[in-house]
């Protein structure tokens, strides 16, 4: 997901740099047996696997016999990974994807093979068979080269090389979901072509250069022993957080003509996307219009209401395919006829409707939170990865998304909240532009109330009822109405409980607060004449997700959140509770999050009142620190047990 808080503090970055020669790597094949008997990463311990090495390096070339297209690109990557253990055989699998709708584009000179040891100590290599490699058009822009190593084992090694012609690789990631021990990549270009290199991250980067005689310019970036960036809670987009490259073609400056600059800007990528055949030409399609969405329209005048109509319709009527894209690949026409297709088209034809109707919408690009954050400052659609429907009602906006069954058109999908996104429109129209979308009204907002009695033995039996608004209603039904299922499933699973019966109410009606109705046990605990119990339940704040002493991405929640609790336990006849935990206010320095508990106890029953509230989504990695022990604190005071006894 792309937050715009992030872009600049990723670019200050920390180089050692030191310009150095580079060691010389085994030739491809060149294994040794002392490599195959390495049993773990000297420098991450318990990692699954290894990136032994990888390489890559980009060549940018006059092609002087093509006046359209003066310069080539190509790019040369090696990787040697070493499987330690059964969890490390998912890097077995490996996808190449690579952009096809230019037809000169493609991968050659590929290779593959697994290395062992056999029972005698000797070395044994097994090549990927070439029937076993797939070349897969994803759609009519993007391919993808696929295949798995064979007698893939715990101490083994793969490795595999390709070519990819008339493209350069714009990104290099240093660092993966497993540790690297050693990443190098080398841009190779003459001095007629200039080339930007922008290292991200924090971790020390090697670099070097030469001036070779015939090239120009040969520069190379290099780190080492860098650790595996593993998924984190409440995290967004890996990619946004690995140790990378970005390698571009900005300029042709050639002797004696002026500098041609390559750098392409938004308004020029507005200006393609609107006379595009897969987007913008779709949105003049001429939609079939359909009887009961006209019946449903007919005596409906408030712009709100009718926008609502339609973006239910739509996402009602319409089957996503699973494939996510900005384009509609086989038109608008052809997706509202087989009431299916892409997430393009589905939204395209939504905007349609929209327009038809009269309302103000355009299509917005967004990337969502699994894409990555955009760069505002580098114009290219290609780091979007969907579009949805912006449409102005009055002073306020609202964002649509027809593939999406569970958000109200009222919110703004979670998964693009708190990101920057790209509204496309006719440059003289100056409504294009960039668009933050942030939505401080609405919130993560979770009731439970607790109407419950305690018997002898410290448990508790009753009911409770857990309100879900907002965003929270969206996060329990992921799914739609037919998660429900999911939902009780995971109720029923909490540790300690026991679930008599769940009854829930306005699954389906998104305008309205998801509510379950819950009808349960919990265990409780005793230590003599003394019974415990918690009033932390179906919370979701069960379990503090922040253990880790140290934390390498930032927090990001999406939105605000607002929790509440309240509770009335009924004790035994002749029972009294110990003394109660204190009522608390605790606040975080920067006064973000706010937690309140209260309790009282009089005439045989307790009431308990808690309350925590987030009023901002976004914590970055260099506050957990103190983050970590603001959740430590809660989380005691949260799950913090009450006692009572018999009377005396």
């Amino acid at each position: 997901m792309k937050h715009p808080f992030l872009f600049l503090a990723g670019i200050f970055i920390s180089l050692a740099i030191t310009a150095q020669d580079f060691k010389k790597l085994p030739g491809f094949g060149e294994v040794t047996k002392e490599e195959l008997q390495v049993t773990e990463c000297d420098f991450e311990k318990g990692a699954a696997a290894m990136v032994m090495f990888n390489e890559g390096e980009s060549f940018f070339r006059i092609n002087s016999s093509s006046p359209n297209n003066p310069f080539f690109e190509q790019t040369d990557v090696r990787v040697r990974i070493k499987i330690f253990n059964q969890k490390g055989f998912e890097q077995a699998d490996v996808k190449i994807p690579y952009p096809s709708f230019d037809k000169s584009v493609s991968i050659t000179k590929f290779s593959a093979q697994t290395y062992n040891l056999d029972a005698g100590g000797n070395i044994v290599v097994t090549k990927v068979d070439k029937a076993s490699v797939y070349d897969k058009n994803v759609n009519k822009r993007f391919s993808e080269k696929s295949f798995a190593f064979p007698e893939v084992k715990a101490g083994s090694i793969i490795e595999y090389k390709y070519t990819l012609d008339n493209a350069s690789s714009n990104s290099w990631y240093f660092q993966k979901s497993i540790p690297v021990k050693y990443s190098r990549f080398i841009v190779n270009f003459p001095p007629e072509l200039v080339v930007n290199v922008t290292p991200y991250g924090s971790l020390p980067l090697q670099r070097g250069s030469s001036d070779r005689k015939g090239v120009g310019n040969y520069s190379w970036y290099i780190t080492e022993n860098v650790p595996g960036l593993t998924n984190e809670p409440f995290m967004s987009c890996r990619e946004d957080y690995l140790q990378k490259l970005e390698v571009r073609l900005t300029a042709l400056d050639f002797p004696g003509v002026p500098r041609r600059n390559l750098l392409r800007s938004w308004p020029g990528i507005i200006k393609e996307l609107v006379d595009d055949e897969d987007f913008g030409k779709q949105l003049k399609k001429d939609i079939p219009r359909t009887a009961d969405l006209d019946a449903m329209l007919k005596a409906v005048n408030d712009p709100f209401k009718k926008m609502s109509i339609i973006h239910n319709y739509v996402r009602t009527n319409m089957e996503w395919n699973g494939y996510t894209s900005i384009w509609a690949l086989d038109g608008v026409k052809s997706a509202w006829k087989d009431k299916k297709g892409t997430s393009g088209e589905i939204n395209l034809i939504l905007i349609n409707l929209l327009k038809d109707a009269g309302l103000t919408a355009y299509p917005l690009l967004v990337s969502t939170k699994s894409n990555g954050m955009v760069n505002t400052g580098v114009a290219g659609f290609d780091q979007f990865d969907k579009v949805m429907a912006h449409v102005t009602i009055g002073d306020k906006y609202y964002v649509l998304d027809a593939t999406e069954k569970v958000t109200p058109s009222s919110l703004i999908p979670l998964d693009v909240m708190m990101t920057e996104a790209l509204l496309i429109a006719k440059l003289d129209s100056y409504e294009w532009g960039w668009k933050t979308l942030w939505d401080n009204e609405h919130a993560y907002y979770r009731s439970v109330t607790l109407n419950v009695e305690a018997d002898t033995s410290g448990n508790l039996k009753g009911a409770a009822t857990l309100t879900a608004n907002d965003y929270e209603r969206c996060r329990l039904l992921p799914e739609g109405a037919k998660s429900i299922d999911q939902l009780t499933s995971s109720i029923k699973n909490t540790d300690g409980i026991t679930i008599d019966s769940i009854t829930t109410e306005n699954a389906t009606t998104d305008s309205l607060p998801l509510i379950e109705n819950i009808y349960f046990k919990s265990k409780g605990s005793s230590s003599g004449d003394y019974k415990y119990f918690s009033v932390n339940l179906f919370t979701g704040l069960e379990k503090n997700p922040f253990l880790a002493e140290e934390r390498a991405t930032d927090i990001f929640y999406s939105a605000n959140q607002k929790y509440e609790l309240n509770g009335l336990i009924f004790l035994p006849d002749g029972y009294t509770m110990e003394e109660l935990p204190k009522s608390v206010r605790m606040i975080m320095p920067d006064t973000s999050i706010v937690f309140i508990r209260q309790s009282s106890f009089s005439e045989g029953f307790l009431n308990v009142r808690y309350q925590l509230v987030f009023k901002k989504p976004f914590y970055a990695k260099d506050e957990y620190p103190g983050f970590r022990e603001f959740y430590k604190k809660l989380y005691a005071l949260l799950n913090e047990q009450y006692v009572y006894r018999k009377e005396k």
